[in-house]
């Protein structure tokens, strides 16, 4: 995939990849700014949970 993030200065090749993961048999999602998030009681509420996450993060960047 190519595309430019906000705080980037060139075009560049990102990669998307699976976000969530178990630990200790707790579900999980990894952001960009390497933080873990969770746990979740399913995948499904994980899912929701990262858009959310991703929605908060651009209305962030939109306040500046």
């Amino acid at each position: 995939m190519y595309g430019m993030r906000a705080q980037d200065n060139a075009p560049a090749t990102h990669f998307r990849s699976d976000r969530l993961c178990r630990v200790n048999g707790e579900l999980y999602f990894s952001t960009r700014e390497n933080t873990l998030e969770g746990p979740f009681a399913s995948a499904e509420m994980a899912v929701r949970e990262i858009q959310a996450y991703i929605e908060r993060m651009q209305s962030l960047q939109m306040g500046r």
